[in-house]
């Protein structure tokens, strides 16, 4: 069974590229554009991984951490974070983010994380 993958991000090109990618590599993914929202789907779509973006509008990829994390429904849920900002990185450490990657991202390095954190082969 193929895992599910969700994509959390403000930039809807970002959104798309990342579904043909998933797509290509034989993951299931859905995506969000408003970081508010994300919750309602993580609930009907029980991700196997969350990618989240960290520098968005209205709620910041850490402060959606934060509140997945508190939820014992979502505690479980792998969680890797990216941005495009040199911060990024000391971010998601700080958060408790499974991974990061940095934006751009290298194709085979994000492959290989969501292999490795999702249990795929």
């Amino acid at each position: 069974m193929s895992k599910k993958i969700m994509i959390c991000d403000d930039d809807q090109g970002i959104l798309e590229m990342m579904e043909v990618i998933m797509e290509e590599y034989g993951f299931q993914s859905f995506t969000q554009i408003n970081s508010t929202k994300i919750f309602e789907d993580i609930k009907r779509e029980r991700p196997d991984l969350l990618l989240l973006d960290i520098w968005m509008p209205a709620m910041s990829g850490d402060q959606v951490f934060k509140q997945i994390k508190s939820n014992p429904d979502f505690s479980d849920l792998k969680v890797m974070m990216y941005s495009a900002s040199a911060e990024g990185v000391a971010i998601a450490k700080k958060s408790g983010a499974d991974d990061y990657i940095a934006k751009p991202f290298d194709l085979e390095v994000l492959i290989d994380k969501i292999k490795t954190l999702t249990g795929a082969s």
